[in-house]
């Protein structure tokens, strides 16, 4: 599964849009708004299954159940 079924699974229903852009030179950058959750650059690895969902649920609170 990659990053966007995972967070797109889960909570699709509270965003307005999402943008996926392609990056050079091994940037893999996650963003809520202007807020970073995620930064391969700072980590120096790419996130760990669940690992950006981890960090999201705090801010978006639960998933809603929509499926």
């Amino acid at each position: 599964m990659s990053l966007a079924e995972e967070v797109l699974g889960l909570w699709a229903p509270l965003f307005k849009g999402v943008e996926l852009r392609t990056g050079t030179h091994g940037v893999f950058l996650v963003q809520l708004d202007d807020d970073v959750v995620f930064d391969k650059k700072e980590v120096r690895r790419f996130p760990k299954k669940g690992e950006v969902a981890q960090t999201l649920r705090p801010i978006l609170g639960e998933p809603p159940n929509w499926h």
